[in-house]
């Protein structure tokens, strides 16, 4: 479904004032983007949106830029953009194996991961956003105390993602198996359209927090 393309979404992200294009031009000068030097925060993978964009809204101390890969699916995020502007978002159209290249050392704050593709087949281990390959270019663009926050209703990839800790030289701050019946971690928690229909069926949502 997320590759279903939807006509005229490629014309329409080019022309938008709110997605980001040549983003490498910006690597280590984002602040300027915002125009101010408030923390930056990433969301890889976002899908439609409503996760960072009601972040974005609910914490305009805070700027947030969106990446997504695929146009159609960007392409509802940046509608609900234009339709109500939020000065503190920004969108990327790129694949998450750029990262290094968009962002300078230290550049962000804190990076989401949210219901990422679990790439099932042993050999594209390496593709999975919470994996060792990924949490390395994430080390490299957050800043010093900067965090990882990760929600999937995937139990393997969780294991997965568990298991690279250790070798990658990361650690836990907080984990649940079940989030939403987690009062500590649900404090504050941003659910995405895909939280929502998982745990509406009794999904458990598997949630952790990292740091290195």
């Amino acid at each position: 479904m997320r590759l279903r393309n939807v006509t005229g979404s490629r014309e329409a992200i080019a022309e938008s004032e709110y997605v980001i294009h040549n983003p490498q031009e910006h690597r280590g000068s984002w602040h300027e983007i915002f125009g101010n030097e408030n923390p930056i925060r990433i969301e890889i993978g976002m899908g439609k949106g409503r996760f960072i964009m009601d972040l974005a809204r609910s914490n305009p101390d805070m700027n947030y830029i969106g990446i997504e890969k695929f146009s159609s699916v960007l392409i509802r995020g940046v509608q609900k953009q234009e339709a109500d502007p939020l000065p503190n978002l920004y969108f990327i159209r790129m694949d998450a194996e750029e990262i290094t290249s968009v962002f300078g050392t230290g550049e962000v704050d804190r990076i989401y991961l949210n219901f990422s593709d679990p790439w099932p087949k042993d050999r594209h281990a390496k593709r999975r956003l919470p994996s060792r390959e990924f949490l390395r270019r994430y080390g490299e663009i957050l800043i010093a105390d900067g965090v990882v926050e990760f929600k999937t209703d995937n139990r393997d990839l969780f294991q997965f993602a568990l298991e690279e800790l250790e070798p990658a030289g990361w650690k836990i701050v907080q984990m649940t198996r079940d989030l939403h019946h987690d009062a500590q971690m649900m404090q504050g928690n941003v659910m995405t359209e895909y939280e929502e229909r998982f745990s509406s069926k009794g999904n458990p949502i598997y949630k952790y927090i990292i740091t290195r």
